[in-house]
């Protein structure tokens, strides 16, 4: 059965706020040729500042992993934490989040590209309890592009035969690839229809959820992890376009 994409419901979403000062780890790319700077914690990776330090693209870049019986767990907030430089003054971070119920973990590498624009997260899942198979993992992003969580349109879409998660607001956009394809993905207005919602009141995502325009928007994906693919690199691009921003994560 054919899908039509729609707009998501929840217009313009609930009102925008910033994630927690209390920072883990800060980090930019070591060449000037990208204009990148991130920092992390809870885990996970926090804003994004592109094309100058002053100029924040993201509010949080997360997991929510679901699975048997209407499991539900968000590594932010139901996961303990740890966190270490790759070594000192290389401003790259190994993050591990170990689930509170024993269930899975979750281990993470985080760096900037030093030749594009892309902030790229190596993402491995490993199921401690049951078989990775008996999990799905959604990466879910909140774009807040530029210092500002309103006003931004997020899809999904296509570029070169591959497809992404795309935003875009204030002459600035982005775009989220994955070396594993995107299983089930959704765009939606933040505390209303964002996959964050669906995930929990529904178990799966609304696949006609397609576009979220012009407010506090948020994007959802499903990481292809697989028996034999338990490792994925997500790689989250900037530019001016769409298109410039797809080119540069792929």
């Amino acid at each position: 059965m054919s899908v039509t994409p729609t707009v998501a419901k929840g217009a313009p979403g609930i009102p925008a706020r910033w994630t927690s000062s209390a920072k883990s780890g800060v980090g930019t790319a070591l060449s000037a040729r990208s204009p990148l700077w991130f920092t992390t914690s809870h885990g996970i990776l926090n804003e994004v500042y592109y094309p100058r330090l002053d100029s924040a693209c993201t509010r949080d870049l997360g997991l929510i992993v679901s699975g048997p019986g209407g499991y539900f767990s968000e590594e932010k907030r139901d996961a303990a934490h740890a966190v270490e430089p790759f070594e000192d003054g290389v401003p790259g971070y190994r993050l591990a989040n170990s689930a509170a119920d024993g269930a899975y973990r979750i281990e993470k590498r985080i760096v900037a590209d030093s030749k594009r624009p892309v902030l790229l997260q190596e993402t491995s899942f490993i199921a401690l309890k049951g078989a990775a198979a008996d999990y799905r993992v959604y990466a879910l992003l909140a774009p807040h592009l530029v210092n500002a969580g309103m006003g931004n349109t997020a899809w999904i879409g296509e570029h070169k035969g591959e497809r992404l998660l795309f935003a875009t607001g204030r002459g600035v956009s982005l775009a989220l690839a994955s070396s594993l394809p995107w299983g089930a993905c959704s765009a939606g207005y933040v505390g209303f229809s964002d996959g964050w919602r669906q995930l929990r009141d529904n178990g799966v995502l609304d696949p006609s959820c397609y576009t979220a325009q012009n407010g506090n928007v948020a994007l959802t994906g499903e990481i292809g992890f697989s028996a034999g693919k338990t490792t994925a690199l997500l790689a989250l691009g900037f530019g001016a376009s769409p298109e410039e921003a797809a080119d540069f994560a792929l």
